[in-house]
């Protein structure tokens, strides 16, 4: 299941806040190696939390990349973001086992809740929900995962739960 990648509403509220120098040892890191488009993406967006526009322009002019070329892969691949993310990436499964166990009424459930649609992050930026292929956990379907915490067995109201739990423990 892909889901769409790029807000440029949200863009435009995080451009300015982008500090580029932290780029610049990975650069010289990688700096006319072969093959090092991915590794130069993967660090950057490791800093960023996703690959911001002026970074891959920034790549682009001081590593002799083509933009279009670096936006070919960080679209291709589902690992990359170029919108900035929630504190906490809730990620419901949708695999076979999850999707006959009705993985639908979570996804359902925490768009209701967040007030989202899947793939987009709440306007606190406290939760971006994304639905994923598998967890691997199938014995546990329908399964959620928020950060490295995993939830199984769970039905929409539960999965609601946790999220406002998390809410209320971020509050404090």
């Amino acid at each position: 299941m892909r889901i769409a990648r790029i807000s440029k509403a949200h863009e435009k509220v995080v451009q300015g806040e982008v500090d580029l120098s932290l780029i610049d040892p990975l650069i010289e890191k990688y700096k006319g190696k072969k093959g090092n488009m991915i590794p130069l993406l993967q660090g950057t967006q490791f800093l960023f939390g996703y690959i911001p526009r002026e970074a891959f322009e920034k790549l682009a002019k001081e590593t002799g990349l083509k933009l279009s070329e670096m936006y070919g892969v960080a679209t291709f691949y589902a690992q990359f973001r170029l919108s900035p993310v929630g504190k906490h990436i809730v990620k419901v499964c949708h695999g076979t086992a999850c999707h006959v166990q009705n993985a639908n009424s979570l996804t359902e459930a925490l768009e209701d809740a967040l007030k989202l649609k899947d793939g987009e992050t709440t306007e606190d930026g406290l939760f971006t929900l994304e639905s994923v292929a598998c967890l691997g956990c199938c014995s546990l379907a329908p399964v959620m995962m928020i950060g490295d915490e995993t939830y199984g067995k769970l039905t929409g109201p539960q999965s609601v739960k946790i999220i406002k739990n998390i809410r209320i423990s971020e509050n404090n």
